[in-house]
């Protein structure tokens, strides 16, 4: 690696196959609900693999290879138990001018992937000069990327029910982004396993 190489990173929990599946079926309906109302729909949303949907807890953007070592060893620290998560609404984020299709992760009645999320948070800060974003932590997957150049115009329209669907994480994973003019694509840099509950 050259000196000064830098990764796109950030850590995540995996939904399981079969939810994620389901949410993909979930959103070409929803999608294809919305192409019906308009041609601009129609272009806007670029649906995702199903082998990339997760639920990330923190992105940390553009980092040193370096610190990718210290930020594997330091998901240990937050193997914490998190119980059964269900999926909730349907989402358009940001809620102004969205950019994806996605549907809230409701957190397990003991608060679990709150306290996985404020452990990393913890760990992060310790083993590089990370800081946490503005905006409050929203557990959420996304499913859908407006395409470049589209409006958002999506956020106002109303979409269908999402299925009923839980999940209990198992790991905390480390990736890795490379991006491409067909998306991103993900590589697992470390996992650890989470304690059941």
């Amino acid at each position: 690696m050259p000196a000064g190489a830098k990764a796109r990173l950030f850590v995540a929990v995996d939904v399981p196959a079969a939810v994620r599946e389901r949410l993909c079926g979930w959103a070409r309906a929803a999608a294809a609900g919305l192409r019906s109302e308009s041609a601009d729909a129609r272009r806007s949303l670029r649906l995702l693999d199903p082998d990339s949907l997760h639920l990330t807890l923190c992105f940390l953007g553009s980092r040193p290879v370096e610190e990718i070592t210290a930020i594997g060893a330091a998901l240990e620290e937050c193997a914490l138990p998190v119980g059964e998560l269900s999926v909730g609404a349907p989402l358009w984020l940001p809620p102004r001018r969205p950019r994806a299709l996605a549907v809230e992760v409701r957190d397990d009645p003991d608060r679990g992937l709150a306290a996985l999320h404020s452990a990393l948070l913890d760990a992060l800060a310790r083993v590089c000069d990370y800081r946490e974003e503005r905006r409050r932590f929203r557990a959420h997957v996304t499913l859908a990327r407006m395409r470049e150049g589209s409006r958002g115009s999506g956020g106002g329209r109303v979409l269908p029910a999402t299925p009923t669907l839980s999940f209990t994480p198992a790991s905390i994973i480390l990736y890795r982004s490379w991006l491409s003019p067909g998306g991103a694509s993900y590589e697992a840099l470390a996992t650890r396993t989470l304690i059941p509950s």
